[in-house]
C-alpha cells in the first residue's frame, strides 16, 4: 500500500503494511513505543515512513518475550541512531538469558524431586516429602555455609575460609539425578538441625580447627589443602593408602600447628586423636553425591585417606621416627 502525499501513514495503512491490528499499533503508540509524526486535520494519527520499520522491531522483539520498558530502550537507542544501541540489546537479552536458565533450572530441580518422590517404596515416601519440601526449588547453599560459618574459627583469615567453604559446600548441579536431589536434601537436613555439643565437637572435626593465632592457623589449613591436594591425586589413580609426600605434608600441618616435631610419638598421639567419625564420613559422602559421585575426591575423601595411611604406618610398625 501506497503512502499518502505528505508521505505519513495513518493507524490503518501503518498497520496493514505490519500486518497487525489497528489495535496494536494504538496500544504501543500510547505505550510511548511507536510515537505519531502528526495528526490529521480530524485528529487522526499520522507515521512518518520510519514508523513501519520501529514496528516491525517492536514485533520482533515482544516475539523474544521482551518487557515492554526494555522494548523502549531498544527502539530508542535504535531511533536516535546511537552506536550503543547493540550493546543496550545485548544487555537485555543476557538478562532474558539469566531468567530462563534460573526458571529452567527451577524445573528441573522440580522434575527431579517429583520423581524422587513418584518412584521411592511407598514407605519411604512420607520421608523424602519432608526432605526435599524443606528446600527451595532451586535450591541454594545459604543453610550450608551459614553452619560452616558458624563452625570455624572466628579469627580464620578470609583466605582461608574461602577455600575452606569451596571444598566443604557443594553447589547444587543444575541438571540433578534423583540421587543429587536427595543428597542435598539431607545435607540440608543435617545441618539445619539443632546441634548438641557433642554434635558441634564432631562437626568442628571435619576441618579439624586448632586454637592458635590467624597465622598458625593458616599454616594449618595451607598445609592440609596441599596434602589433600596430593592425596587426592594416589586417590584418582586408585592408590591404597599408604605412606609418602602427602602424608609427610599431612602431619607436617599438624606438627606446625602444635609447634612439634614430627616424631613417631606425635605420629601415635595424632593418630588416636584424628580417629574417623561416621557422621564426618557420611557428610562428605553426601558432598561427593551432590558433586557428581567419587571420580573427583573431596577434601573428606582426602582426609579419611591420609588419615588411614597414617594408621597403616602405625600399624605396620613402620614409625621409625625418634620420639
Amino acid at each position: 500500500m501506497s503512502t499518502s502525499p505528505d508521505g505519513l501513514r495513518s493507524i490503518g495503512e501503518l498497520a496493514e503494511a505490519a500486518g497487525v491490528t489497528v489495535k496494536t499499533v494504538r496500544f504501543y503508540s500510547d505505550a510511548g513505543l511507536l510515537p505519531e509524526a502528526a495528526r490529521s486535520a480530524g485528529g487522526h494519527r499520522r507515521y512518518a515512513p520510519d514508523a513501519l520499520d520501529r514496528l516491525r522491531l517492536i514485533r520482533a522483539l515482544r516475539t523474544l518475550d521482551l518487557a515492554l520498558p526494555d522494548i523502549r530502550r531498544v527502539v530508542a537507542r535504535e531511533h536516535a541512531g546511537d552506536t550503543a544501541e547493540t550493546d543496550v540489546l545485548d544487555a537485555v537479552i543476557s538478562g532474558q538469558l539469566r531468567d530462563i536458565g534460573s526458571h529452567i533450572a527451577a524445573l528441573r530441580w522440580r522434575e527431579a524431586a517429583l520423581r524422587l518422590v513418584h518412584d521411592c517404596p511407598p514407605g519411604e515416601r512420607a520421608e523424602r516429602i519432608r526432605l526435599v519440601g524443606a528446600i527451595a526449588t532451586p535450591p541454594t547453599t545459604t543453610s550450608i555455609e551459614r553452619f560452616w560459618r558458624g563452625w570455624l574459627p572466628a579469627r580464620l583469615p578470609t583466605r582461608v575460609r574461602a577455600m575452606i567453604l569451596d571444598a566443604a559446600v557443594p553447589s547444587p548441579p543444575e541438571d540433578p539425578t534423583t540421587g543429587q536431589v536427595l543428597a542435598f536434601a539431607r545435607l540440608h537436613a543435617a545441618v539445619s538441625a539443632p546441634c548438641s555439643d557433642a554434635d558441634r565437637e564432631r562437626a568442628a572435626q571435619a576441618v579439624v580447627q586448632r586454637r592458635g593465632d590467624r597465622l598458625r592457623l593458616a599454616l594449618l589449613y595451607d598445609g592440609l589443602a596441599e596434602a589433600y591436594t596430593l592425596a587426592s591425586a594416589r586417590i584418582r589413580q586408585g592408590e591404597t593408602p599408604a605412606a609418602g609426600e602427602a602424608l609427610d605434608g599431612f602431619v607436617a600441618a599438624y606438627a606446625r600447628v602444635y609447634e612439634t616435631a614430627d616424631t613417631g610419638g606425635f605420629r601415635r598421639r595424632l593418630g588416636r586423636h584424628l580417629a574417623g567419625d561416621p557422621q564426618i564420613d557420611w557428610y562428605w559422602d553426601l558432598v561427593a553425591e551432590i558433586r557428581g559421585g567419587h571420580d573427583e575426591p573431596t577434601a573428606g575423601a582426602a582426609d579419611a585417606w591420609l588419615r588411614a595411611a597414617l594408621d597403616a604406618q602405625l600399624d605396620d610398625g613402620a614409625v621409625q621416627l625418634a620420639g
